[in-house]
């Protein structure tokens, strides 16, 4: 009789394959181990047949290149792209705490102290993003995930833009995002500022962390953008008067007057244990592995390794 053939692993170059993570349309995300060092990370792989035939590819690879140039350390780190004939691989920092939406989610809301905190690095991030050129347009707490040591990281750049994209008037002009959570100026169609709209889904985000709802929230598209352009919300009874005045000064339907991070910083209730974030900044990047990883032209970088656990399988002798 013969003994069940052993496990196989996957290796894609030096990271063995694990669990699957998620699962959307057009990507998987496992978890995974380096071989050489022993970190575990988190994979995207993306079937490329899908990316081109859904013209991703420019989406995809200005996700890429936003987190190559955007190192800070509550921003999820990116180190490598690889591909395959069919496949192209992100290698991501692996975020084991999950999304800061499950701690809202199983908390009811968090107390105001526990919220600053997470508030002080979403600002730290927003602030390094903003300084290079980048606009993360889909801020939210299902794209906010938690480590092991309660370290919040950025996440999902897939909507992100760069200053480079603004027009001549200076204004980006493609509505995105999630309507909950998006900038009444966006939704004009008139051109808005990347760093103001930003802004406004941030304060959104207090206040959801603070009273475990959204301050905008209807089930007809239309009368959620009229509340969302007059800024027609109420405070929930247990916000401080600190909390309410900062939250009311980030969500200021006009972006020309709405509250800047620099002015952020300084406000009384932010700064109470305020730490700015300390950290190295890296100027040595390289965006050419993403290219390469979407050139047909190129040579493939990587390839899968199917192995067995042992190097051979035994039968039963009789």
């Amino acid at each position: 009789m013969n003994v069940k053939a052993p496990a196989t692993r996957t290796r894609v170059g030096k990271y063995e394959l694990g669990k699957t993570l998620g699962e959307g349309t057009f990507a998987k995300v496992k978890f995974a181990k380096n071989v050489e060092n022993g970190d575990y990370v988190a994979i995207k792989i993306l079937d490329r047949e899908k990316v081109l035939r859904h013209r991703m590819v420019e989406q995809i690879k200005r996700e890429i290149s936003t987190l190559k140039v955007v190192k800070h350390p509550n921003v999820c780190k990116i180190y490598e792209v690889m591909a395959s004939k069919s496949k192209i691989y992100i290698v991501l920092e692996y975020v084991d705490g999950g999304e800061l939406f499950d701690k809202i989610a199983a908390k009811g809301r968090l107390k105001e102290d526990e919220a600053r905190k997470y508030f002080h690095q979403l600002i730290n991030a927003v602030d390094y993003c903003h300084s290079r050129g980048v606009y993360h347009r889909d801020l939210k707490p299902e794209n906010l995930l938690l480590d092991s040591h309660d370290v919040l990281k950025v996440s999902d750049f897939g909507l992100s833009a760069f200053s480079q994209q603004v027009r001549g008037d200076g204004l980006l002009h493609t509505a995105c995002g999630t309507p909950n959570y998006v900038a009444p100026e966006v939704l004009n169609d008139k051109g808005y500022d990347g760093t103001s709209s930003d802004l406004w889904s941030c304060g959104v985000i207090l206040f959801v962390l603070m009273a475990g709802f959204l301050p905008f929230d209807e089930p007809n598209l239309m009368c959620l953008y009229r509340k969302i352009s007059k800024a027609d919300f109420a405070f929930p009874s247990w916000f401080s008067n600190g909390a309410k005045k900062l939250v009311r000064r980030i969500l200021d339907p006009d972006p020309t007057t709405r509250i800047s991070i620099a002015e952020i910083q300084e406000d009384p209730w932010f700064k109470k244990d305020y730490t700015p974030a300390h950290f190295e900044v890296e100027e040595d990047i390289t965006l050419d592995d993403v290219d390469a990883a979407f050139s047909s032209s190129k040579i493939y970088q990587t390839r899968e390794i199917f192995e067995n656990k042992h190097s051979r399988s035994y039968q039963n002798r009789p």
